[in-house]
């Protein structure tokens, strides 16, 4: 392959790959709407998790919801889990690239 086609290949399974952080508040800086469409899925700890506030793959940590508890301004009160935390792209189909800590 030619050094472009490398860097095609590079790009295109970097774009595969779901980013280290995300979160679904839109106040949060590591809201990204256009990640979240594609749908993320997120498997914590050897189980896959639907309840996931955010998450963070370098620092082995998912938030969710505790309950239906809130904050004085609406916002839901949330714990951090700390384990093994894995990150794909739902809409690729079967086998999707993975992103976790290496």
């Amino acid at each position: 392959m030619s050094d472009d086609q490398n860097q095609q290949a590079d790009q295109t399974a970097a774009s595969d790959t779901p980013p280290d952080r995300l979160s679904v508040n839109p106040r949060s800086e590591h809201f990204d709407a256009d990640k979240l469409q594609r749908g993320i899925g997120i498997r914590f700890k050897d189980r896959t998790r639907t309840d996931i506030e955010e998450y963070c793959i370098s620092e082995g940590w998912v938030r969710v919801q505790a309950g239906k508890t809130v904050d004085r301004k609406g916002q839901p009160l949330t714990i951090k889990l700390n384990g093994p935390v894995e990150a794909w792209y739902e809409d690729l189909g079967d086998e999707p690239p993975v992103a976790k800590k290496g």
